[in-house]
């Protein structure tokens, strides 16, 4: 039988806030779409924004670009991802001394997929950073940077189990992570379970629920699968027959987002990661049922 969860009074509750994922762009069309998105967002007043960092370190220059006009354009606060893999320890370091002259003070540290690809062994370089672990250490010694890093409710691919999964998650802590997010996940029990066996570890920093609305069903069904991500069976059944059916499945894409995200606050969640996919539109309507109001910013981004 499932779990019974309170529900918070209305006149109990804390603001919802909400953070935005990007990636940086390849094209110059690409990178009109992402500053669409982020004018977009923008006044919502995110608590902060991210921007990825490439399978295998691939975007690093354009990630610390995207970044950069983030600081200078926009009253936005940007979190900037940065990976272990294919780049030294001095390399690394000397991405971390940019950000902090730049102006960022808040990192996404992650070990980051093997250069050849999700499922594939993963090396570390001879002379870098082997664990997300050792990474945090690395930045700690930099500076005072507010440090993100990632959280897996259903584990992730490579750990043995959960319980393994989550020691991870503590010696990230230990060595200085003061937020996570979570990997996406359709199941709201999966999420809630993962935080009470977190707590029963004794894990108190916020444990953020990664949101991905999904613009393609079929693509999110198979990164899913790559990351351990479990695609229940309802929600193909939601999807099924929109292939070719742009308009309805983006109206069942917000009422799926939606289901989720307000069921959430119902059992007393304020905090919501969207991985917008660079897409604004439905990201804004999730925010707005949620509460959140667009207020003018001081600057043009």
């Amino acid at each position: 039988m499932e779990k019974s969860i309170t529900r918070l009074p209305q006149t109990d509750r804390a603001p919802i806030r909400a953070s935005f994922e990007f990636f940086p762009p390849k094209t110059a069309e690409m990178e009109q779409t992402l500053w669409h998105a982020i004018e977009r967002l923008a006044p919502l007043q995110p608590n902060f924004v991210s921007v990825t960092y490439g399978a295998g370190g691939s975007t690093r220059e354009r990630t610390h670009a995207t970044v950069e006009r983030l600081v200078r354009e926009t009253d936005l606060r940007p979190a900037a991802h940065l990976t272990c893999v294919a780049a030294s320890r001095d390399e690394v370091d000397d991405v971390v001394r940019k950000y902090r002259e730049a102006g960022v003070h808040h990192i996404v540290a992650l070990r980051g997929d093997p250069p050849a690809g999700i499922g594939t062994a993963y090396e570390p370089h001879p002379q870098g950073y082997a664990t997300s672990t050792a990474l945090i250490e690395g930045i700690r010694r930099i500076g005072d940077f507010e440090i993100t890093v990632s959280a897996y409710p259903e584990k992730h691919p490579e750990s043995a189990s959960i319980d393994a999964d989550i020691d991870v998650l503590k010696a990230k802590i230990d060595a200085g992570a003061t937020r996570a997010i979570t990997q996406f996940f359709f199941d709201n029990q999966v999420y809630l379970r993962y935080l009470e066996r977190v707590r029963a570890k004794g894990v108190n920093i916020p444990i953020v629920p990664g949101i991905v609305p999904v613009q393609n069903f079929k693509q999110t069904a198979s990164f899913a699968r790559k990351t351990g991500a479990s695609v229940p069976q309802w929600l193909a059944e939601r999807f099924e027959g929109l292939d070719d059916d742009v308009d309805t499945r983006r109206l069942v894409a917000a009422a799926v987002a939606a289901e989720q995200v307000i069921d959430l606050t119902e059992r007393g969640v304020r905090d919501f990661h969207f991985y917008t996919m660079n897409k604004a539109d439905l990201v804004f309507a999730i925010c707005h049922l949620l509460g959140l109001r667009a207020k003018p910013e001081r600057k043009a981004a």
